[in-house]
This record gives structure tokens, C-alpha cells and sequence, in this order.
């Protein structure tokens, strides 16, 4: 089974002409592989120019190693990919390159990847699918939902040292309502282990959608680094008094609680939502939030009479949808006792 290790970059530029390739490395260690189990690394380039780029043609370095890469023009400040694959038939450390020519520089740019192949080798990319240098995670995102204050949760990350030395992994820039542990403190090569992180719902400060960013750490002291960004989100309900007689309370009703976006080669699409109140008191939505970037909302009216209506309209944006790594929501939070909460799920095609 071929396992892909993926490389994100922020970039920087090579020196070239005014067309160039940029990238900020063109190193990829992918750490520990089986004998005979291709690997590939795949190298996040920019065209950093004002004009289309060609790549001319990318040269491995051996048989053993081959390059996918965009045959056509690549327009201005557009990103691409190249793709390169060992196939470990050799046991032990291995360190290939490959050159990239292009139109944008008399010189090739050369990319690298290093690793070490192993004859006894369980591939644990399917149960740890999140690539963070040599660490792997079951996943990225934390989840904390439907959380009423007082609540202690808990939630898990799985670890795993796909890499040939030892890691202390630890989280950084937790908020005062998070707390993490690792089990065990110190990961040994081709070991697993468990990051528990809990929620003390006591520290919140505001009911509905709190979001936050932590980092996985390799060991103390490392920097903090935007491919190894994990997103915390925790979304805390409001508390209602006991009510006896329910007649006499709001009631939500939405058109649908979920929206399939089709962008058909178009940059946005917007589609509405009609939102009444068919209860027997005043309504109030007092929050509405995304949890992710890449969706515009506007709501009419958040304070709804009896039997009155309004709309929400919802633009989806496609290039910042790409980029997003969790499901794109929606949160409306109401004084509607059965319905506090209210997820609008975003599908997008």
C-alpha cells in the first residue's frame, strides 16, 4: 500500500528571473517506511510571478524514484504541485533528490526526501492520517459539543513517532478552560501514545462557539509552526429556568438545517434559509457564528413575534472553503428551549 506524505510550505522565493518557483524548503523527511511499500512526498510550489510558468521537466536522481508533476502552463501566483515517490527497495536510510527545471530560471530548483526503509514495518497512516513531521494524529481538530456549564469533558488525541529518534510531544498555547496530558511523556521511535485533552466548561466566558488554536510541540521549547496548528472548538449552551407551561414559549422552525452548495465553475454561491417563529412567545437568536472561514451570513431580524418571519442568506465563498481542514457550520444559538442550539451543516461541491 503506497502512503503519501504530504508537505505544506509557506513561501519564500529562489533566486531566478522574474518568473520563479518559491517554496520555503524542498526537504521532505518522511521518516520510517516498509521494504518495498512506496512512499510519497508531495512538494507545495507557488508561481511567484506576473506570467504563466512551465515546468520543463523534473530529474530524479534514480530508477528508484519517480516525479509527477503539471505537464501545462501554470498561471500567475498560482500553486501546484509536484509529487515524488520512492519506491524502498533498498533497506536502511535512503536520500533522494530530483531537479526541477522550468522556464522561470536558468537553474534547476532541487527537492529532497530522506528516510529510513525497514524490513519489519506496520503502516499506521489510516489510523493516523494527520502528518506532522515525524508525528502522527488520528486528527487534527477537537471537538467539544452540546457542553452545559459545569461540564468536565474530555476529548483525545492519538500519537504516534513515525521518525528514528525520541519526542516528547507536548500541546502549546492552551486557553485556561483546556488542560493536556500525554501518555506516555516520551515517545520512542515507531511507539504510540494518547494526548487527553479536558475542558473545564467553569472557564468559559460566554456561552455559544468558543474557538482556539493549540500546536503540537515535537519536544519543549520547539517553535511554533502553522503545519502543526490543531483547532479547539467548544460550543457552550445556555441555561433556561424549568418552564411548567411550554405553550407559552418560543418555537424555531427552519426551512432546512442544511445547505448543498454548487458552485458550477462560479467563486460564490448564496442560498437562504427562512427562519419563523411558530411558538407563542417573542424569539431571539443571540448568536450566530461560523466555524469556519470562507462563508459570508446575514440575518434579517434576530427578535421574531409570534407567527413572524425572516431570512438567512448564506454566501460560500469556494477558494477559502478549499482551505479549510474542518467541516464548514454554521451555529445559531436561541432562547427556544428545544432548539438552543442549531448546527447548519455546509456541503459544498
Amino acid at each position: 500500500m503506497m502512503k503519501i506524505i504530504f508537505c505544506f510550505f509557506a513561501f519564500l522565493p529562489f533566486s531566478g528571473l522574474a518568473q520563479k518557483l518559491v517554496a520555503e524548503k524542498t526537504v521532505v523527511d518522511i521518516g520510517r517506511m516498509g521494504w518495498k511499500q512506496p512512499v510519497t512526498a508531495i512538494f507545495e510550489f507557488r508561481n511567484k510571478s506576473s506570467r504563466k510558468l512551465k515546468i520543463l521537466d523534473v530529474k530524479p536522481d534514480c530508477y528508484c524514484t519517480w516525479v509527477d508533476y503539471p505537464k501545462g502552463d501554470i498561471g500567475a501566483n498560482e500553486q501546484f504541485q509536484i509529487r515524488m515517490t520512492y519506491d524502498g527497495g533498498q533497506l536502511g536510510h535512503f536520500d533522494k533528490q530530483a531537479a526541477v527545471f522550468s522556464n522561470g530560471s536558468k537553474k534547476p530548483v532541487y527537492i529532497e526526501m530522506r528516510g529510513v526503509v525497514l524490513e519489519h514495518y506496520v503502516d499506521l497512516s489510516k489510523d493516523y492520517p494527520v502528518n506532522m513531521g515525524d508525528l502522527r494524529l488520528s486528527k487534527n481538530d477537537l471537538e467539544f459539543d452540546d457542553v452545559n456549564r459545569g461540564d468536565m469533558l474530555v476529548d483525545e488525541l492519538r500519537i504516534y513517532n513515525n521518525g528514528t529518534r525520541e519526542y516528547q510531544p507536548n500541546l502549546m498555547h492552551l486557553p485556561a478552560y483546556l488542560t493536556a496530558k500525554v501518555t506516555p511523556e516520551r515517545l520512542a521511535s515507531g511507539e504510540t501514545g494518547v494526548i487527553t485533552v479536558t475542558l473545564n466548561s467553569t472557564k468559559l466566558r460566554d456561552y455559544g462557539l468558543t474557538q482556539t488554536v493549540l500546536y503540537l510541540a515535537g519536544n519543549p521549547g520547539d517553535k511554533v509552526s502553522p503545519e502543526h496548528e490543531i483547532g479547539a472548538s467548544v460550543v457552550l449552551l445556555p441555561a433556561f429556568p424549568k418552564v411548567k407551561d411550554t405553550n407559552s414559549m418560543p418555537k424555531l422552525q427552519l426551512s432546512k438545517d442544511s445547505i448543498d452548495v454548487r458552485f458550477e465553475g462560479k467563486d460564490k454561491r448564496t442560498e437562504t434559509i427562512d427562519i419563523v417563529n411558530v411558538g407563542h412567545a417573542e424569539l431571539n437568536i443571540t448568536s450566530l457564528q461560523m466555524f469556519t472561514p470562507g462563508l459570508k451570513i446575514s440575518l434579517g431580524k434576530s427578535r421574531l413575534k409570534p407567527g413572524e418571519s425572516t431570512k438567512l442568506k448564506v454566501t460560500a465563498l469556494r477558494s477559502e472553503l478549499q482551505k479549510v481542514r474542518t467541516r464548514p457550520r454554521i451555529l445559531m444559538i436561541t432562547d427556544d428551549p428545544d432548539k438552543s442550539k442549531v448546527t447548519i451543516h455546509i456541503n459544498t461541491r
